[in-house]
């Protein structure tokens, strides 16, 4: 049961963010203390999503033959997962706000999101819409949670919504077929494959150009570096998903840009 149960949490991108938002608080100069916190926060709200997610889709990619989905198959009852949600929220809200109200309704604000998504935004046009809130959140979090902080500048809240973006087509492209069968028809189903597959690699491509430009200092040959970087992952990450739109391509290269995103930032310092 604990095999199928880590399954069904949605391993990768749970990990990805929990992870990205953890390294991002600590280069903007927070506490060990409030690092973990984060982490932890960040980590049971991720898990709340990634369960409810199979929670509620069950009947559907049951219909649609997802063998890949450990609820849809029989693998973990229904009620473990639903202690597993319940357990999972009750710990996130705390923790959340264990980090100050304003930082703390930011993140739940980014888990309630997720929630939305499950519970019908992914079959619509505003399918992106979550993953914007969630991902643009993540430097406000960082930045709200210092003694005394503030609200990060534009170009960190543009650059996180935009991998956001980048997320939600390069996560969705690998069942997009699945998803179809099943009735979901969000906006990466309606654009297709080649629409998906162009907006996860140019909205990477366009985050790490808005930290790279957008902070207002002439950019570093370590700026430059990093957006040839990206862009080497942007088009890694297209071609992939064009010879296999089932990779995970697309979304691993999103999660390689936040992290040139990331460095970039704790190099230069601009969130501190």
């Amino acid at each position: 049961m604990g095999r199928s149960l880590l399954l069904s949490c949605h391993p990768i991108p749970t990990l990805a963010v929990t992870v990205i938002a953890t390294v991002l608080t600590a280069v903007t100069g927070n506490s060990i203390g409030t690092c973990a916190l984060v982490a932890l926060a960040v980590l049971t709200g991720q898990l709340s999503i990634g369960w409810s997610n199979d929670l509620i889709d069950a009947r559907r990619d049951r219909a649609a033959g997802r063998t890949d989905k450990p609820v849809a198959r029989g693998a973990i009852s229904r009620r473990s997962v639903i202690i597993a949600i319940t357990a999972s929220v009750i710990l996130t809200v705390p923790l959340a706000l264990g980090l100050g109200w304003r930082a703390g309704l930011v993140q739940l604000a980014g888990t309630a999101a997720g929630w939305a998504y499950n519970f019908g935004i992914k079959s619509t046009v505003l399918s992106p819409a979550p993953y914007v809130v969630a991902f643009g959140g993540l430097p406000a979090i960082a930045t709200l949670a210092l003694p005394g902080g503030g609200w990060p500048p534009w170009w960190a809240l543009v650059a996180g919504a935009l991998l956001g973006v980048s997320a939600h087509f390069g996560n969705v492209l690998p069942d997009i077929d699945e998803d179809a069968a099943a009735g979901v028809h969000g906006l990466p189903h309606r654009i297709g494959r080649l629409g998906s597959a162009v907006a996860a690699s140019g909205s990477v491509l366009v985050a790490v150009a808005v930290v790279v430009l957008g902070r207002g200092s002439t950019p570093t040959p370590v700026d430059w570096g990093g957006l040839v970087a990206a862009a080497i992952l942007a088009a890694a990450g297209f071609w992939r998903a064009r010879r296999d739109h089932r990779s995970e391509a697309a979304f691993l290269c999103t999660v390689g840009a936040a992290a040139v995103c990331v460095v970039l930032i704790a190099i230069s310092g601009a969130l501190r």
